[in-house]
């Protein structure tokens, strides 16, 4: 039960709640923390403040605080990889990362969870990378107290499948690359692949097994892909070769080597003729030569997936479509853009 008091008549009295201050562009955070007994000369400061009534709280076996809920709503609410304080903040609590890796957002759960409307959970997007230590969601109840039984209902909703936020590791693969394109093979053109896949494979705990590079030659491509898989790779990355020139075969090497489950051509740019395929169970990926010159592309979104064991086909690249335009930003601050989600 909450009982509305005049601030000057509430000297002596304990808050029940955290008390925010906002003073613009210099701070924001708890004037007084739930817990402060009221003394005179915080009479005035509360006053600033916009509080001219203090509540007096009183909690029936049927309520809860929102500090108590708080708790409730983080510990059923964080997966694998995620990790919290029980210690609210102005009544919320933080869900952070626990490792490096893909952050997976449970959004048809996470929807019906917000639907409640005393409760609320914030988070990244699905399928955003992150690091250890990052924030990743947060969550908190809205009015000051409510019922058990709300607890109830959004407990149940959120252990209902799986949880509603968890942060992925990376499976740490070695990588056959296989460069194609008469240009290189010939040695026309320093090939530039190479160094900007070695650098994605890095970041991302992976690493490039062996190189292979292959003219325009649907067979030479296959063979060289095959080998890759023989000598131990547990992905094949292509580079080049796949748009729609007479010499751009490397999509039909990736056929001829017995690519399954063959999704071409994404709704993403750049990364429009980007393909993800199986070969048994390795996945193959086709990169074309945009990947050389952007630094961020289809292939950045699709990757960490594949390292999760997510499979990627038509449909999942149909749903790349909404928010799958790079703003091509003159300083790159992926994954802190709206690209890929």
């Amino acid at each position: 039960m909450l009982k509305s008091v005049p601030v000057e008549e509430s000297v002596g009295m304990v808050l029940p709640h955290d008390i925010t201050e906002i003073v613009k562009d210099v701070k924001k955070g708890a004037a007084f923390k739930k817990g402060h007994i009221i003394r005179p000369e915080d009479v005035a400061h509360l006053k600033r403040l916009g509080k001219d009534n203090i509540y007096v709280i009183s909690l029936t076996a049927d309520e809860v605080h929102e500090n108590e809920a708080a708790a409730i709503l983080a510990r059923c609410l964080a997966g694998r990889g995620v990790e919290y304080v029980d210690n609210p903040q102005e009544g919320k609590i933080a869900l952070t990362a626990a490792l490096d890796g893909l952050l997976r957002i449970n959004r048809q759960t996470l929807y019906q969870f917000n639907m409640l409307g005393e409760v609320m959970c914030s988070t990244l997007h699905d399928n955003t990378p992150v690091k250890k230590g990052e924030t990743v969601a947060a969550t908190r109840l809205i009015p000051l107290v409510s019922s058990r039984k709300l607890m109830e209902q959004a407990e149940q909703i959120a252990l209902s499948s799986t949880r509603i936020v968890e942060v992925l590791p990376l499976k740490k693969v070695k990588i056959g690359l296989v460069i194609t394109g008469n240009e290189v093979f010939y040695g026309r053109i320093e090939d530039r692949f190479e160094e900007v896949l070695q650098a994605k494979a890095k970041a991302l705990g992976s690493e490039i097994l062996l190189v292979r590079k292959a003219p325009d030659d649907k067979m030479v491509i296959a063979r060289e892909i095959g080998d890759c898989i023989a000598q131990g790779a547990e992905l094949i990355v292509t580079s080049g070769g796949m748009s729609v020139d007479p010499d751009d075969v490397t999509r039909e090497g990736i056929l001829q080597a017995g690519a399954t489950e063959v999704a071409y051509g994404t709704p993403v740019l750049p990364g429009a003729m980007f393909l993800s395929g199986m070969i048994g169970k390795i996945p193959v990926l086709g990169l074309p030569a945009c990947g050389m010159y952007h630094k961020i592309t289809v292939f950045d979104l699709v990757l960490p997936r594949i390292l999760t064991g997510q499979k990627i086909g038509r449909k999942e690249f149909a749903e790349l479509g909404h928010g799958g335009l790079c703003r091509n930003c003159k300083v790159c601050q992926y994954p802190i853009c709206n690209f890929g989600k």
